[in-house]
């Protein structure tokens, strides 16, 4: 049986999410509007409301970001700072703007930074709880991790301070990855 062509609405709503991602990343949430969206999407800002209801219904569509974190069970506990950090890497690289737009909007707005919170604790804390040595401790290395990772997207692909920018990704890896190996692995200080 062949595909069905993609319908002219699935267009739209995505040509929608890239101008909201664009202009998220690039302005933040509370200066972001419907109509410079949908100027950038070159439609009705009408059309931004009937898709999306909102701009808190447009911004949570761009915010519904999947870490893809790899399954902790098929992870070598040895290797697991490594891997880590190499999937941030490349889901930063590969999902930029969506991601320029969660971390901006996080830093500056409430909700922004519930979203953040919320998919971080969904995400990143079960990787935490199934890898630490002792459960209890899982939201606090979690909570670590994420300083680490965020803390290099912030610098490297928000703010792109030029030393960080010109770390190859080898180094970024080779800095990073033990320290989140610690955060995972070790036991309490």
């Amino acid at each position: 049986m062949p595909e069905k062509a993609p319908r002219r609405s699935d267009a739209t709503r995505a040509t929608i999410l890239t101008a909201a991602r664009e202009r998220f990343a690039s302005d933040g949430y509370e200066r972001a509007t419907i109509r410079a969206i949908a100027k950038d999407a070159r439609i009705d800002p009408s059309m931004v409301m009937r898709y999306y209801g909102s701009k808190e219904g447009l911004f949570d569509a761009v915010l519904d970001v999947d870490l893809r974190m790899p399954d902790p069970r098929g992870l070598r506990r040895h290797d697991v700072g490594e891997v880590l950090v190499g999937h941030f890497l490349t889901l930063w690289e590969e999902n930029h703007d969506p991601l320029t737009a969660m971390l901006r909007v996080g830093v500056t707005n409430p909700a922004g930074a519930e979203r953040l919170q919320g998919i971080f604790r969904d995400q990143l804390l079960p990787v935490a709880l199934h890898l630490c040595p002792d459960p209890e401790q899982a939201p606090a290395r979690a909570g670590l991790i994420a300083s680490q990772v965020l803390g290099m997207a912030l610098t490297r692909y928000v703010l792109r301070f030029p030393p960080t920018v010109a770390l190859a990704r080898e180094e970024v890896v080779a800095w990073l990855a033990p320290t989140v190996q610690r955060y995972l692995t070790a036991p309490h200080p």
